[in-house]
């Protein structure tokens, strides 16, 4: 089986692809950097979010698709502009439709196949200064569902929402200590989450989860849905 990660040189991608070399599972990259690894069959180094670029070919029968490219402006919204939410609405959810009009008819071609898109915790929580991310990965949520619904019962489409997790795109906060300490005790599990939590999830969608599809599924430390008093 073979499978395709874009934005495959996030930490996220490198434990996914990990656990898909254990399995024998071959992938297909796409990212801006270059990406190596047991299971990489084929990679391509390219922006997907750059619309001058045109996607490159793939030739084989893909099992599923990960879409992993995203963003976390965080600021006040008197402080942002019309080309913030543009650009976060362009790469979080614009960039993925893209590639997914590109691809699709490659799932097509299996019995069964598995989408997993990427989505945040802050779309259900309402949380202060995340306004143009919030709105961006809200699309993917509303597109994740109604896609699903599309393409029942041959392909699944799940979106993951996950809360802060300790990789460089948060760098900004968890590098202070004192601000990582409080997030880590906002969470019921007292923890930040780490890239394998998510990568844990994204593999079982891929790979074990066929009973699952149109699920926005929290992967949040308990987040979303305890409070502990």
């Amino acid at each position: 089986m073979t499978f395709l990660i874009i934005g495959a040189s996030s930490q996220i991608a490198k434990e996914l692809m990990g656990r898909l070399a254990e399995g024998g599972q071959d992938v297909v990259t796409i990212s801006r950097s270059e990406v190596a690894g047991p299971s990489v069959a084929e990679h391509h180094t390219l922006d997907v979010s750059d619309f001058s670029q045109e996607l490159p070919p793939i030739d084989r029968p893909l099992k599923g698709i990960v879409y992993l490219p995203g963003s976390m402006l965080l600021k006040p919204f008197n402080q942002l502009k019309v080309e913030n939410f543009q650009h976060d609405l362009h790469l979080n959810f614009l960039s993925a439709v893209r590639c997914l009009e590109k691809y699709l008819p490659l799932l097509e071609k299996q019995d069964t196949a598995s989408i997993v898109l990427m989505s945040t915790v802050a779309v259900q929580l309402g949380l202060s200064y995340h306004t143009t991310i919030s709105a961006a990965k809200g699309a993917v949520e509303g597109f994740s569902r109604a896609l699903a619904a599309e393409l029942a019962p041959k392909i699944r489409v799940n979106c993951i929402a996950p809360s802060i997790l300790d990789t460089p795109l948060a760098k900004p906060i968890l590098d202070r200590p004192a601000q990582k300490e409080l997030s880590e005790k906002r969470h019921p599990l007292h923890r930040i989450g780490q890239a394998k939590d998510v990568a844990s999830m994204i593999h079982f969608l891929l790979t074990e989860g066929t009973w699952i599809t149109g699920q926005v599924l929290h992967v949040d430390g308990g987040l979303s849905s305890l409070r502990l008093f």
